[in-house]
Parts: C-alpha cells; structure tokens; sequence
C-alpha cells in the first residue's frame, strides 16, 4: 500500500509523540504519507512533529485528551478539514496502572478502559467516513489497533489493562468482519514489553536490553502497508525469543 508515485496518502496517529506511537509515524512519512499527530501535551507532540516533518511530509500536531469523547471528536473533525481523507490509522495511545485487586482506584479503572478501549472504539467511528472514502479508490485502508500480549493472557497486577487490550483484540476481530469486504481493513498488534515508558509504569521485570524495540512494531506496520487488497492480517503477535517468554512478553 505504499504510495504511488505523486500520490499522498495520509495517516491519523495517536500517541505519537514518543514510543511505539513516534516510530509508526516516521515509518509512515518514510513511506510518504501526510500525517496527523495525536498526543495529550502540546510540547512533546510539537517536538516530535517538528522531527516528523524533516521527511518532507505534512505533519499536523492535534494535542488531544483521548479519554473524552468530545475531544476524539474534535481530532477527527481536525484532520477531516486538513486532508479529507484517511488511508491508516493507528490507535496506539494508552496507559496501564498496575494493581492487584484489593487496591483498584475507581478513577484509574476508568481512565485505563477509556484510553485503552473507549478511545479506540471512538475514534474509529469518528473516523470510518474518512477510510471509506480511501477504500472506495484503492480497497486497501488500514487500520492498527495496539493491544499486547496481555491482550492474550491475562497479567496478574494488570487486570484492568488485560481486560480492556482483550476488547481491542475482540473489537478488531469485529470490525473486520463489518468493514474488511469494502476495503477497511483492520489488525491488531499485540507486542511484549517494548522499551517505552510504559514498560516502566507496569512494573515489567523484564531487562531493557531485552524488550521489544519500537522499531520492531513500526516495522511489522511497515509490512501491512504491503498487502494487496485481497489480504487481511487480523492480528500480529510479538514476543522476546525463548520459552519464558512466548508466555511472559
């Protein structure tokens, strides 16, 4: 699904300004798509814009709350008027908090089920007459959901998180089974523990030098750009080499 020559196509990415979320996104302008950046502080998202738009692609920053649907609503209306249309886009903000049971906060419960489900729910929806309209010239619209191997198997201490990446995954599963016939086409990436900040807030035990890399996942997004329209790739799984952690991340 690479770009022809003298064609932009052109990417919505959330959580963009760092991670899983940045690569993805000079992956995509590497490829030459225009971009919209989605991220909660302005700061962070006009720095890695600004490092996006070095690949001579049009970057527009939108620094958004995803856990408030008026706001997803106003990220999608704002790349609907920038380039009125959308041929990928990947819901890759999230945040997990790690708690046993005993001490779940309410308002982290929520937050957790609001970014890291709801957002992609909405955002989708928000989005979806912007897909079709790239679907309806080329059938090959993509969209990237990140969920996790805990998406797969439920984490101890990560129950809340485990359970809304589960939705992602049951959520994509849907969704091609609506929208792939026409050309919207959806995968679900379920790495282990990346080296990202996030790694951090989860407790992961995992050592640095033996996580995933972002890269890793911007490449196996690379790779879906790839596919011909009659291709579906509904899930890609990532783990570190050995037994361990096949199970573990």
């Amino acid at each position: 699904m690479a770009a022809a020559e003298g064609e932009r196509r052109v990417a919505l990415i959330t959580g963009a300004s760092s991670g899983i979320g940045f690569a993805i996104a000079a992956m995509l302008a590497e490829e030459g798509h225009d971009l919209t950046v989605v991220s909660r502080t302005p700061e962070k998202l006009e720095t890695a814009a600004a490092e996006l738009s070095a690949h001579g692609t049009d970057v527009h920053p939108v620094a958004a709350n995803l856990t408030d649907a008026e706001q997803i609503a106003a990220v999608a209306a704002a790349h609907r008027e920038r380039f009125g249309r959308l041929d990928v886009l990947v819901n890759n903000a999230g945040m997990g908090v790690h708690a046993e049971l005993d001490d779940y906060e309410l308002k982290r419960v929520d937050m957790q089920l609001a970014l890291n489900l709801r957002s992609v729910i909405v955002l989708y929806s928000e989005a979806l007459d912007l897909l079709r309209v790239a679907a309806a010239e080329h059938r090959n619209a993509l969209v990237i959901n990140m969920s996790s191997v805990v998406g797969k198997r439920g984490a101890a201490g990560l129950g809340v998180y485990s359970a809304a990446k589960h939705g992602v995954v049951g959520f994509t599963e849907a969704m091609n089974a609506e929208l792939s016939g026409e050309g919207v086409k959806s995968c679900v990436l379920c790495p282990g523990f990346v080296d990202t900040d996030l790694a951090d807030y989860s407790q992961n035990p995992v050592p640095a030098a033996e996580m995933i890399r972002p890269l890793d996942v911007a490449e196996s997004a690379r790779a879906l750009l790839r596919l011909s329209p009659t291709c579906v790739v509904p899930e890609i799984v990532m783990t570190r080499p050995g037994r361990e952690a096949v199970v573990s991340g």
